[in-house]
């Protein structure tokens, strides 16, 4: 299906927003503090924050920018707020008040008059009438002065040039620049109502494109997407045609509670395992679900930035090295075998339930990604205490899991994959009570990619346990993007054979996740995952899902659906019957190989050419090969059965039908088709002509099977099959530099020209040939 990488709207539809519209503010705040922002009415949002050390500051931030939407959907760019009012009511606890030093301050970055970069700091007491906790503020910006005391300190705003506001929030005990922690941690908030703009330039364009439904799910993630509205995510996702379920990652950074503990802040303790600005999103998140018709999974998983994750709570290797991951900061893996690491996991499961109930959603919970981390030496992490106890004190060292395991290393990694299983069904298990008497659907993520790497084959027994066999879990959930954007498409295609063998969940019950493009510079990436998507499709699983949102906003990825009745209508015209013209072509035959070319002439009489084909397309007559009145009539049946120029058929050029010259006999080397990376298994039949700059190269989709020849690096192979297309597909991909040839006979596919077949009896019988011209089809390649 089509696809689309949007930079930006160019004529497509658009709406207007007041500025200021409460869902597209965002929050920004220094780690390991937390804070969110939600939208609770037309008019109105609450900013939630949980500070942690003496310094720690959120800011409430509207940018002249929109760096968050998709661009199909963002707000136009406008920094002029000359003659603009902004007014609100203000409402807070537990922050710095209006009146107090260090209170909320709206600090203004942009340009002076000069065109200067210019930073005001405008105290929003000197403009607010009320009470230092319930005020109502209203900024003139053409009228604005930055400074703490007025007029003495005036700083007049420049309002043509305003590249972003925010609103700082701070908590009681303030100390600028400390990173000692508070005595404990320091819940805030702040509510605007009645968000009010007047004046000049008071609303904004905004993108307003509507894709119809697609039939793909998305997924989002709290930790890249939780600085921004659940209203404003929401519109995105609905607005670009996903249905459905949306799968959202609840991370492994922001959402639960931390308390400072030998020098750092942990997770853990007693009480509510989510902090108070999670808890509040993540109901608004799930409440605006419901009400625009989403299905949410809400997904957990072993994994929490290691510098929240009590040491005890790490899987750790033979070394003792923990199970850092690399991103950066990293993450850690938390062992299965560890209780209070699976019981606090167990805790935030009920929390995230109990949540999902209370925003009337059905209670979806996904499993995500648990394993035993190893590293890529092969190293796995097996060895933490909790660990090593419950494996009986001394377990096996696996120094290398690319090395073939013992008996006894085997017995381990069972073990292992039996402790994983226990651990996931137990924080299954506690979903159900949470949810009782409301049934769970209960979810498993998994990555083939590391589960079933093939340099470390017994990995499986302990990541991929038998006991997560069908049905332990409601829908198993695969997503294989290293592969995917990497071309590693035997190694898919094997991972999901073993995958169906192991665990045993039918398609309906299976669900494909297709993505993610890491960075920016990887946007290209975005035609194999789209690809992916198809292929998914057509192995009909129960739900595809996009991965994810914040990639699908910032490349500007576009799925777009099929036009209502485009699969049969392109099945109908694409149809095609693999059999060869029966009637042999004779001498008078006619082939023509025609390029299209456009040409301007110039007044002087100089040419400029434009080749709009990158390949020759053959037209033939076979009309003159028609020898007799019998041979007349299976021509006729034939072009019936083809229902005219609808169906294409095989056709022998008698000029050119071997990759060894134009006629000769073929051998394994005579066609270069690539060069092996280690990845790539699927290399297509080509043919090329000319030489140097001018080499012209020619896809072959329809070889003769029984002519085909391969071999990598000059040596013979059969380890092959022939996929659809005129494509060879390895069963193990070739070594890295290995030069994969091949040698074969081919047909042209093509089609009757006309969807009228002239032929005079009496011209026949006086010798006349009739014409029957046949078109080349050009196929997918």
């Amino acid at each position: 299906m089509a696809f689309w990488l949007a930079d930006k709207r160019d004529g497509q539809d658009f709406d207007y927003i007041q500025r200021f519209d409460p869902r597209f503010w965002t929050v920004n705040f220094p780690r390991p503090m937390v804070a969110a922002v939600v939208s609770t009415a037309p008019d109105a949002l609450r900013v939630d924050a949980t500070f942690l050390r003496e310094a720690d500051l959120a800011g409430l931030i509207w940018d002249s920018v929109d760096r968050h939407d998709h661009p199909l959907l963002a707000y136009a760019t406008d920094r002029n707020y000359a003659h603009t009012t902004l007014s609100f009511r203000w409402r807070s606890g537990g922050v710095i008040a209006l009146d107090a030093t260090n209170g909320p301050t709206l600090t203004i970055e942009g340009r002076d008059a000069a065109g200067d970069p210019h930073t005001w700091y405008v105290r929003l007491w000197n403009y607010a009438e009320g009470t230092p906790d319930d005020a109502q503020v209203t900024l003139r910006f053409s009228a604005l002065d930055g400074g703490f005391y007025l007029p003495d300190e005036a700083d007049p705003v420049w309002p043509r040039q305003i590249d972003r506001m925010f609103i700082s929030l701070v908590a009681p005990g303030y100390v600028i620049g400390s990173d000692a922690p508070l005595a404990g941690a320091a819940e805030g908030w702040v509510e605007l109502t009645g968000i009010a703009c007047g004046g000049e330039r008071a609303m904004l364009e905004i993108g307003d494109v509507v894709i119809p439904p697609h039939g793909l799910a998305v997924a989002t993630g709290f930790d890249d997407n939780g600085v921004q509205t659940p209203a404003r995510l929401l519109r995105n996702i609905r607005q670009l045609g996903y249905r459905g379920s949306v799968v959202h990652y609840v991370g492994m950074s922001h959402y639960f509670r931390l308390a400072h503990a030998d020098g750092a802040f942990l997770a853990g303790g007693w009480g509510d395992p989510l902090n108070a600005p999670a808890r509040a999103w993540h109901l608004a998140f799930f409440a605006e679900c419901v009400r625009l018709g989403f299905s949410p999974i809400a997904s957990l998983s072993y994994e929490l930035l290691a510098q929240h994750c009590p040491p005890d709570w790490k899987q750790r290797d033979y070394l003792g090295n923990p199970s850092e991951t690399g991103w950066d900061p990293p993450s850690a893996l938390l062992s299965p075998a560890n209780d209070a690491a699976m019981g606090w996991l167990r805790s935030a499961a009920t929390a995230l339930v109990g949540l999902m109930i209370e925003a009337g959603a059905p209670v979806r919970f996904q499993v995500g990604e648990p394993w035993w981390w190893t590293f890529a030496d092969g190293r796995i992490c097996l060895y933490d205490d909790a660990a090593r106890a419950r494996f009986g004190g001394n377990p096996p060292i696996i120094t290398d899991l690319r090395l073939t395991a013992t008996a006894a290393q085997k017995a381990l990694l069972d073990q292992a994959g039996e402790v994983l299983a226990e651990s996931t069904a137990a924080l299954v298990a506690a979903a159900r009570v949470a949810a009782a008497p409301l049934a769970v659907e209960a979810l498993l993520l998994i990555f083939p990619p590391t589960l079933l790497d093939p340099a470390m084959p017994e990995l499986k027994r302990a990541n991929l346990p038998a006991a997560w066999a069908a049905p332990a879990f409601d829908r198993l959930q695969v997503e294989d993007y290293d592969w995917l954007t990497g071309g590693s498409d035997a190694f898919r295609r094997r991972a999901y054979a073993q995958i169906d063998d192991r665990l045993g969940y039918p398609p309906g019950e299976q669900d494909y996740f297709a993505g993610f493009v890491l960075n920016l510079e990887g946007r290209a990436q975005w035609r194999r995952i789209d690809a992916g998507i198809d292929e998914a499709q057509a192995r009909w699983p129960h739900e595809t899902v996009v991965w994810a949102l914040p990639q699908v906003v910032r490349d500007g990825y576009v799925r777009l659906p099929a036009p209502p009745g485009a699969n049969q209508e392109s099945e109908d015209m694409q149809a095609f019957d693999d059999v060869l013209y029966p009637l042999a072509l004779g001498r008078e035959a006619t082939v023509i190989p025609e390029f299209s070319t456009s040409v301007a002439v110039t007044a002087s009489g100089f040419e400029r050419r434009n080749s709009l084909w990158s390949n020759a397309r053959l037209r033939i007559d076979v009309g003159p090969g028609i020898r007799s009145e019998a041979e007349l009539g299976e021509l006729i049946a034939f072009y019936r059965a083809r229902r005219g120029a609808a169906r294409g058929f095989r056709l022998r050029d008698p000029s050119d039908y071997s990759s060894h010259g134009m006629t000769g006999a073929p051998t394994m080397l005579d066609q270069v088709l690539g060069t092996g990376d280690g990845m790539r298994s699927d290399f297509a039949l080509v043919k090329r002509y000319g030489s140097d700059a001018a080499q012209q190269e020619r896809r072959i989709t329809r070889p003769r099977f029984d002519t085909l020849m391969v071999s990598v690096d000059g040596i013979a192979t059969v380890a092959w099959t022939l996929a659809d297309g005129g494509v060879i597909r390895f069963a193990d991909p070739p070594a890295d530099g290995a030069e994969v040839r091949a040698g074969f006979l081919f047909d042209v596919p093509v089609r009757f020209a006309e969807d009228q077949l002239e032929i005079s009896g009496v011209a026949f019988a006086a010798g006349e040939a009739p014409s029957v011209p046949v078109v080349e089809i050009r196929e997918a390649a």
